[in-house]
């Protein structure tokens, strides 16, 4: 059964059809790229202009004269090194609290089917539904009677409790054959071993994508490090981007903030494979 399009095949055959094909497609792609990068290039090249050229009416594409400076002044008056390094620190402790407690909860209720563990799951999964701003006032009291203000743990810690990649985990784990961890099984490995040297490795796509959700949650997180973190010392660089621009040029912020990205830019084009990858694992099973 042929399948039915928009342009039959015989017309893309044909010589006018493929050319008029190619030039909406090229036109298309050429206007969703332009859409995407022009804000990146604006941010970019705004940093590099004089602070009378950034705010002059109408805006100019091009910087009359190149300016680096504002680069290095943001990276010299912002303290940029100490906050960016702050944000590593809250953020790889994430991740690892997340990666840990997750995948190990995702593969009890997946494969060891504890008692109630439907329950358990519908009550994780219940958490989803309630507003992130519900659950701050709850959180900051809680850290604050553990006495883990200014800690990174603060961070940490509810960070580990995030549902939606222990359901993704979870998900991904049900669809892993059945067949692989039964030999393990026969083979010996205990549950513990089956995790660590059949599973995990088997779960290498949707790994990453977990991971590259938990940094990217950290990283853009603005109101819970605002809230935790009164010492300005240890505030992570969504935070010190705002209590720090009182004073300073508008170029010098925007310089800020283009270093601020640089690092969750560079993140996805190192792992776009994988996190495509991942995305599509778990459309199929088996």
């Amino acid at each position: 059964m042929s399948t039915r399009t928009l342009i039959s095949p015989a017309t893309l055959a044909r010589p006018r059809g493929k050319a008029l094909y190619w030039t909406v497609f090229t036109t298309v792609v050429l206007l969703f790229a332009l859409a995407f990068l022009f804000p990146v290039y604006w941010m970019v090249t705004g940093a590099m202009k004089s602070p009378d050229e950034v705010t002059r009416t109408p805006p100019t594409l091009v910087p009359e004269h190149w300016h680096l400076g504002g680069y290095t002044d943001a990276w010299d008056l912002m303290q940029l090194p100490r906050h960016l390094w702050n944000t590593v620190v809250q953020a790889a402790g994430a991740w690892a609290f997340q990666l840990v407690l997750c995948t190990a909860a995702a593969y009890a209720l997946s494969r060891l089917r504890p008692v109630f563990g439907k329950v358990i799951l519908g009550g994780i999964l219940a958490t989803l539904m309630v507003p992130a701003q519900a659950l701050v006032v709850p959180k900051y009291l809680t850290v604050a009677d553990l006495g883990l203000l200014n800690d990174p743990l603060a961070i940490w810690l509810p960070a580990a409790a995030n549902a939606f990649n222990l359901y993704l985990l979870k998900r991904f784990f049900d669809q892993l054959p059945r067949d692989v961890l039964e030999a393990a099984e026969m083979d010996g490995a205990g549950k513990l071993r089956t995790l660590w040297s059949v599973v995990l490795p088997m779960s290498r796509p949707v790994l990453g994508v977990v991971s590259i959700f938990a940094l990217v949650a950290v990283w853009q997180d603005f109101l819970w490090p605002l809230m935790v973190f009164s010492d300005t010392d240890k505030q992570p660089i969504s935070v010190a981007l705002v209590q720090l621009s009182q004073n300073i040029q508008l170029t010098v912020l925007i310089a800020a903030m283009v270093i601020a990205s640089i690092p969750m830019v560079a993140l996805f084009l190192v792992f776009q494979r994988h996190i495509i990858a991942g995305i599509s694992a778990g459309s199929t099973k088996g």
